[in-house]
């Protein structure tokens, strides 16, 4: 079980899972435009391998078997490789961004093919290994359920972010919430955070799933006022709750997506838990 901060109710997340949602409308960004510079290697981070895979395998593998049909995967450094690693699937796009300008600017380059899709988006790295597909169908089935929820001024779900409570949260952007109401407030980057915020233990893993107009307004709006004069992602969701939009974050994700790859000591983590997972 999970507290939706929100509203201080308490919601059964095996039931997330269970109940039975339409995903026909639903489509997913991918992130995979990155280079890596950390893993010691010149290969576009998503082409590293991971137990003989390379990680966006296992990320397009997740959203396919929860069922998502349109998958819009943003590449740019060594595009060229990424798509031939990937190849041609059915309802697969991709999307270049050139320059490499943030998060942010990486969906927003999806703009074009965002105007014309219907329903939610589902925002992944593409260097994200160990995504559950069960996390995500829990994430989707509570943004369908909810997305017309009052609240505030629109009374619409604008975004949601799947989260988790991290023993060792060195790196990761905390989850700051109302500490009377537990309603989602912002997230704040590491160098960014007081000592009181580096001591919150629930993180950003980057899962989002966004309303699909509510991220297009927001994707106008960013700034690249920061120190990497980058447009950030995790902007949006601040930027939609100050503009009326309901924003949640919801601590449904299982502990083994707590391990990322951005260091070849964190690759080998990811696979040692991946053979205990399968049992190997």
């Amino acid at each position: 079980m999970v507290v939706d901060a929100s509203s201080t109710s308490t919601i059964e997340t095996g039931s997330l899972e269970s109940t039975e949602i339409d995903l026909s409308a639903v489509h997913a960004v991918v992130l995979a435009a990155g280079m890596g510079k950390r893993m010691k290697s010149d290969l576009p981070k998503v082409l590293v391998r991971c137990l003989g895979r390379p990680l966006v395998e296992y990320v397009l593998a997740a959203l396919e078997q929860v069922g998502i049909r349109t998958i819009l995967v943003v590449v740019g450094y060594r595009a060229q490789e990424v798509r031939a690693a990937i190849g041609e699937r059915p309802g697969l796009v991709y999307v270049e961004q050139s320059p490499q300008l943030g998060t942010g600017h990486a969906v927003a380059v999806c703009r074009e093919w965002l105007e014309k899709l219907a329903g939610p988006t589902l925002v992944l790295t593409g260097d994200s290994p160990m995504v559950q597909p069960s996390s995500l169908r829990k994430l989707l089935s509570y943004f369908l359920q909810h997305r017309c929820r009052t609240g505030q001024s629109t009374g619409r779900l604008g975004c949601l972010m799947g989260t988790l409570y991290h023993p060792n949260p060195t790196g990761l952007g905390r989850i700051v919430r109302d500490p009377t109401t537990g309603e989602f407030l912002k997230i704040v980057e590491e160098r960014d955070a007081t000592d009181v915020e580096r001591a919150i233990r629930e993180v950003n893993m980057s899962t989002y799933v966004f309303d699909t107009q509510a991220l297009l307004w927001a994707l106008e709006r960013l700034s690249a006022d920061n120190r990497q004069k980058e447009y950030y992602l995790t902007d949006c969701p601040g930027l939609m709750r100050n503009a009326g939009w309901l924003v949640e974050a919801l601590p449904v994700l299982e502990p083994c997506e707590a391990l990322s790859v951005n260091t070849p000591e964190e690759l080998a983590a990811v696979e040692a838990e991946m053979r205990r997972l399968r049992g190997l």
